[in-house]
């Protein structure tokens, strides 16, 4: 199949919606489809995107000009992207998450929206004119919560065609094969470690807390723009933290295997960059999911969303996320128990190559998508 993936970011960045859709388009091709991904351009344009997120497959990348964010620049940029759909010839279906973009190209073929969150409070008006289409073939949206609230909000359109697809990864490569960086730190201490970004809501405010009252416990914080984690250092008092900063994602995977446990601090609002969306409700983090990939015994916020994927002392151990004391005596228990540390984090490899991976995500996606036999422009 032809498919044409529209992305509103840009590419490069050092948002994870340019390692979703990278790893999307390299799972798509790697299943057997021919792909070419429509993005904005971003900030490195002298860096190879496909080295810099680590994808297989070297798949056509169209860059489009970057108009303003405004109605005016949206409605250019899906003016553009038309143009060059129609100059490259018109695929068997359109995939995105840019709104803009798919209003503009809907009449040319079906179209896939997939949805991380919702525009609150009340729906954004194009992607109600998405979810009524015709040509929409299928709604993909990373959670079940998110599923039902989707609905719920548009119930005047009769029943949605959603599919759940949680977030994936790629399975961990093997250890001789990923650069493994020098850590700094005491050489005998438990290495606890955070991948992600730094942002509100991500509980970094928590791991503070966990290292002041673990002072023999490493903490490594990997990831985050320069400016949070200036913030974040210059708020931190304890010499057993160790801020790691912003990295390649292609270059993560000697990271993961350092670390005797990880954690995914989300407290009950998460918010993207500059606070401008709160998330928190309907996350499916990546990083989660890399941690089950490379089979690290995991420490969660106790979250009705987390729980659509994780199972306390089955993949993972759940705490409350209000409660730092809590989860103290959980670091504890891992640091001590080998035994309970390897169970879980087998068992988490296990589920992730099961149900997680990017290339089962890309197949469950378009799984049996009923597509029209005939478009409007043909």
């Amino acid at each position: 199949m032809r498919i044409a993936y529209l992305h509103g970011g840009n590419i490069l960045s050092h948002f994870a919606n340019g390692v979703h859709v990278m790893r999307m388009c390299d799972a798509f091709t790697d299943a057997g489809h021919d792909v070419t991904l429509y993005s904005r351009s971003g900030t490195y344009a002298n860096e190879d995107p496909y080295e810099h997120y680590g994808v297989r497959h070297r798949f056509p990348i169209r860059l489009v000009p970057a108009p303003e964010d405004t109605p005016v620049g949206y409605l250019e940029r899906g003016r553009i992207i038309r143009g060059l759909l129609t100059a490259d010839g018109v695929p068997d279906l359109i995939y995105g998450r840019d709104f803009y973009s798919l209003a503009a190209t809907a009449d040319l073929a079906p179209f896939v929206l997939e949805l991380h969150n919702l525009r609150t409070p009340a729906p954004n008006r194009t992607e109600t004119v998405l979810l009524g289409h015709p040509a929409l073939a299928r709604v993909v949206v990373v959670t079940h919560a998110l599923a039902r609230d989707l609905q719920d909000a548009h119930q005047s359109l009769g029943t949605l065609p959603i599919r759940v697809a949680p977030d994936g990864a790629d399975p961990a490569p093997p250890a001789a094969t990923a650069d493994t960086p020098a850590l700094p730190g005491r050489p005998d201490a438990p290495r606890i470690g955070y991948v992600g970004h730094l942002y509100d809501g991500r509980g970094i405010d928590l791991i503070l807390d966990l290292a002041g009252r673990l002072s023999p416990y490493d903490f490594h914080l990997v990831g985050g723009t320069a400016e949070d984690r200036t913030r974040w250092e210059s708020a931190c008092v304890h010499p057993n933290v160790h801020f790691h900063g912003h990295q390649r994602p292609s270059d993560l995977a000697g990271w993961f295997p350092l670390f005797d446990v990880v954690l995914a601090p989300y407290q009950r609002e998460v918010y993207t960059w500059h606070r401008d969306e709160e998330t928190g409700r309907w996350a499916s983090p990546m990083k989660l999911f890399e941690y089950m990939a490379h089979g690290r015994a995991i420490v969660a916020s106790d979250l009705p969303v987390l729980r659509e994927v994780l199972t306390d002392h089955v993949n993972c151990l759940l705490r409350p996320p209000g409660d730092p004391q809590a989860w103290a005596d959980a670091l504890t228990e891992l640091v001590t128990d080998r035994a309970l540390r390897t169970a879980l984090g087998d068992e988490a490899r296990r589920q992730f190559l099961e149900h997680y991976t990017w290339r089962r995500r890309a197949d469950l996606v378009l799984a049996d998508l009923d597509l029209p036999t005939t478009h409007a422009t043909r």
